[in-house]
């Protein structure tokens, strides 16, 4: 053990012990509801996974089988989840109940306010260090833990959630409204619609069956393929997940013929930007919209195949 991590360690523990505190976390019911701490985690990892299979969670959140078992059997004689049936007779896939959703809106709306209020004191820049010292930290922590993940082709659902999930962060981190939701509800509504064979696809990054990112192709015409909808959540930061989808659009388009590919972006958008200009992509042109509900600036760029 070098110096530096024996300064470490206790700094961790330090931390450890004031954020639980900070966060109520040693308190035997989770932001004062009716759950605890690890009730209201397996409630979480249900929702975000649902249907899925005790095991699946189990191993998700490193819990002793038996002790989730047990957990299950609590939530759901609260009427918080509900048992399915699947493919496998002996398959219990667990999902949520209509007023177990209820209730973890209800805990989720109390966790949101109350961390907007541990960071109320924060100015922008605070804010912004924050964000990338807790991006460091990740970074260093868990990337070994964080990097079995895996890129796969579109399924039934896919499109629905993805909306949802970029809505929402777009919302939160740049303040796009309902502009933008529409257009990505149009733009996965013709996909779906007019799909081509061979000349389209979508992929989906997971890890544990949670969707990290994602990205399709589009007909453009017969010679331009058009990238569409890149996107990657914030804990998969780091671990080269949209770097990965861009690369994968790119080999599609050559191998189904294309000459090249189009895209449209924002100017706020960085880490995107630099994902492009790696790919060989260049800016074409650039133009000022508001169809979000602020002033940005768009840029078109193209790739040459």
């Amino acid at each position: 053990m070098t110096v530096a991590i024996k300064q470490a360690v206790p700094a961790i523990r330090a931390f450890s012990r004031q954020f639980s505190q900070l966060m109520g976390l040693l308190e035997p019911r989770y932001m004062g509801g009716e759950l605890s701490l690890v009730e209201a985690r397996v409630t979480y990892e249900i929702r975000e996974r649902q249907p899925v299979l005790a095991r699946d969670v189990a191993q998700v959140l490193g819990l002793d089988p038996g002790y989730l078992s047990r957990t299950v059997a609590k939530l759901e004689k609260q009427g918080w989840i509900e048992r399915g049936r699947g493919k496998d007779a002996r398959e219990r896939p667990l999902s949520l109940t209509s007023d177990g959703e209820d209730s973890y809106q209800a805990l989720d709306s109390v966790t949101l306010a109350e961390t907007e209020k541990l960071l109320a004191h924060l100015d922008k820049d605070g804010a912004v260090r924050l964000l990338n010292a807790l991006d460091e930290a990740g970074d260093l922590l868990f990337r070994e833990i964080q990097s079995d993940w895996s890129l796969r082709e579109l399924r039934p659902g896919d499109l629905g959630h993805l909306c949802s999930r970029q809505a929402i962060l777009y919302r939160e981190h740049w303040g796009w409204g309902d502009g933008l939701e529409a257009l990505m509800m149009e733009i996965c509504a013709a996909y779906l619609r007019d799909f081509k064979p061979g000349k389209e696809q979508g992929w989906i990054a997971e890890r544990n069956g949670r969707m990290l990112g994602s990205v399709f192709v589009a007909n453009e015409d017969h010679e331009t393929a058009r990238l569409r909808m890149l996107y990657v959540e914030p804990e998969a930061r780091g671990l080269g997940v949209g770097s990965a989808l861009v690369r994968q659009c790119t080999q599609f388009a050559r191998d189904a013929g294309y000459k090249r590919m189009v895209l449209w972006t924002h100017a706020v958008l960085d880490s995107a930007r630099k994902i492009y200009a790696a790919e060989g992509y260049t800016v074409t042109s650039t133009e000022v919209q508001s169809e979000f509900g602020k002033e940005e600036i768009s840029e078109h760029w193209l790739l040459e195949l």
